[in-house]
């Protein structure tokens, strides 16, 4: 049984994974999709769910930073309500302000170029979101 994270966005959607401890998580892909076809993505993850026995998955809840909902918030809450009527798993938002730049910062420290990070930065986003819900249930 693994945990599966989620990072939302208009094209894309970074998908991260724990290792079957739960403790260590990991960049598993990043789905590109047309301009808000969350349909196609959806798919995807419904297979990985099945795929890897997924038991639990974080979603990163993109929150103003005055901690209200805005557009973006609304549509990882809509791809939520789709996603639960699909898997039979309990799916955990998580507040993600700031998680994409947390992610900019490990991809420049670690000197990647622009061009690669552009590629694997939703999956660092997801691995960020995955690994506060890790922490938040160590606690």
């Amino acid at each position: 049984m693994r945990y599966l994270g989620l990072d939302l966005g208009t094209k894309t959607l970074g998908v991260a994974i724990t290792d079957k401890t739960k403790t260590i998580a990991s960049v598993l892909k990043v789905i590109h999709f047309k301009s808000e076809d969350y349909d196609t993505a959806l798919k995807e993850v419904v297979e990985i769910v099945q795929s890897y026995n997924i038991e639990k998955i974080a979603l990163g809840l993109p929150k103003n930073m005055n901690n209200s909902y805005g557009f973006a918030s609304e549509r990882s809450l809509k791809f939520k309500d789709k996603l639960e009527k699909l898997v039979n798993i309990p799916i955990i938002l998580i507040d993600e302000r700031l998680s994409t730049v947390e992610a900019e910062n490990i991809l420049l420290n670690a000197d990647m170029s622009r061009e690669k990070r552009k590629k694997i930065i939703d999956g660092v986003a997801a691995e960020i979101i995955l690994e506060t819900l890790i922490k938040k249930e160590e606690n």
